[in-house]
């Protein structure tokens, strides 16, 4: 009986065990497939890296040699620079460098390409390089020889040494590991290299884009926790502030800020907000609740919006783009200075489209783009609007027009005439300078994204 048994399970034993080796074969197989995929990708990366910096050195040294009349030279040469800068940052993205401190490096690189990129697309036959640009430039010329000579130290050793970007992943993940250090000492070298170079002015317009808002310009003392309280349970309606939960973020910096919680009638739903720790600002609220099934129209959720608004004290505010998602409507409100929509000061509205609730607001940039509760000064518009519609292109088929205040890609607020419509079977948003008629920004508007709201 045993022997008979023994005959039957041993073959299907065997069987099995095959199999199970067979899968693990094959498990290994892939695994190792994948991790051969990604270190093939990190060398890539890496290579590619080295190559674009030493490329960058060349190219600025391109834009440096040719005579400074020479502005159709010195304009491609900015192109390039920033071109090359811009591939540079893409190929560090795919390095694995999340945990190690190489911001220094990457920062540079963003800010050589801002300063290329706005310097390359403006008219340099009307606007030639400074002797603070062509200065940028001569610094700039130098740093990139010094990054790309240790870079490529770095890939020498890497080709000599046979070293895997692999084992770098596993020595970030576990410092005590024992794995080769030598790229991460490379890299850490390189930064520590760049943030002993000497600050460069990089005009208003760059460094706008890294200064960040301050809030120094923010009205008001810093409050309390027990303040927070009293303005949270105004906004949210609640009778007593005394069960309301605030906690303090960034205690002691100059971005310190407050979050509170308020718990509805129902405990499973929760209102939360962030104030600003100078004045008391408001500048984020949205409650958690279930969102049912659509049962209001596009019109009733912006009157809900805007009566929320209203209640809420915020006034002079016009909707100008709704976009729609999973039962939401999302509305974007600016500041209206008499007839001229003033974008950077914009509040985002969050509606339920089961009731027309608002679960939602993000008021950040009208916190901060506030003038000290004055008024703008707005310049008056050079151009008639039949003047500015001859920067049009002839097949734009134009649907509404209004004065817009925006900010450009060169991080200046400037007056324009918004022009909405459509061309070759797409919409845009078209703002033109309202002073010499060049197309300041244009946007493609994609359906089921944002649509321009009647006003």
């Amino acid at each position: 009986m045993y022997r008979r048994l023994s005959a039957i399970l041993f073959p299907i034993a065997t069987v099995l065990l095959i199999g199970a080796l067979m899968w693990g074969y094959q498990e290994n197989q892939e695994k190792n497939a994948i991790l051969i995929k990604a270190e093939n990708q990190y060398q890539r990366a890496f290579h590619s890296l080295s190559f674009h910096v030493d490329k960058l050195h060349g190219e600025l040294g391109n834009t440096l040699a040719v005579h400074s009349n020479s502005t159709g030279s010195q304009r491609k040469g900015l192109v390039n620079v920033w071109r090359i800068t811009s591939e540079a940052q893409n190929e560090i993205n795919q390095l694995p460098l999340t945990m190690l401190p190489f911001n220094k490096t990457e920062e540079f690189l963003s800010r050589i390409s801002k300063f290329s990129y706005q310097a390359g697309v403006r008219d340099l036959a009307k606007q030639p390089l400074t002797d603070s640009e062509m200065k940028n430039l001569k610094e700039l010329y130098k740093s990139s020889e010094h990054i790309s000579k240790q870079l490529q130290e770095v890939q020498d050793k890497v080709l000599s040494k046979r070293l895997r970007w692999m084992d770098v992943e596993t020595t970030l993940a576990n410092p005590n590991s024992q794995q080769d250090n030598t790229i991460i000492d490379g890299f850490k070298t390189v930064d520590k290299r760049v943030g002993e170079y000497p600050e460069l002015d990089w005009g208003p317009s760059v460094a706008s884009i890294y200064n960040k808002r301050s809030v120094k310009k923010l009205g008001g003392k810093p409050v309390t926790v027990n303040e927070i309280k009293t303005k949270a349970a105004q906004f949210a309606g609640v009778h007593s502030p005394h069960n309301i939960q605030v906690t303090e973020n960034g205690k002691g910096t100059e971005w310190a800020s407050y979050t509170a919680k308020v718990q509805g009638g129902n405990k499973s739903e929760s209102v939360t907000l962030d104030f600003t720790r100078q004045g008391g600002h408001l500048i984020n609220y949205w409650s958690d609740r279930h969102i049912g099934p659509k049962a209001i129209t596009h019109e009733q959720a912006r009157e809900s919006a805007a009566h929320f608004l209203k209640n809420k004290g915020y006034h002079d505010l016009t909707p100008v783009t709704y976009d729609e998602y999973d039962n939401i409507g999302s509305f974007t409100f600016v500041k209206k200075n008499k007839d001229v929509l003033i974008y950077p000061e914009k509040v985002s509205v969050r509606v339920a489209l089961d009731n027309g609730h608002v679960i939602g607001m993000q008021a950040s940039d009208y916190v901060y783009e506030q003038q000290d509760g004055k008024a703008r000064k707005l310049s008056t518009p050079k151009l008639t609007l039949e003047q500015a519609r001859k920067y049009l292109n002839p097949e734009y088929k134009e649907q509404y027009h209004r004065l817009a205040l925006i900010e450009n890609d060169m991080a200046e607020k400037v007056l324009t005439y918004e022009f909405g419509g459509a061309i070759n079977g797409s919409k845009y948003r078209i703002y033109l300078n309202a002073d010499n008629g060049n197309e300041e920004v244009v946007e493609q508007i994609r359906d089921g994204h944002a649509k321009k709201t009647s006003r």
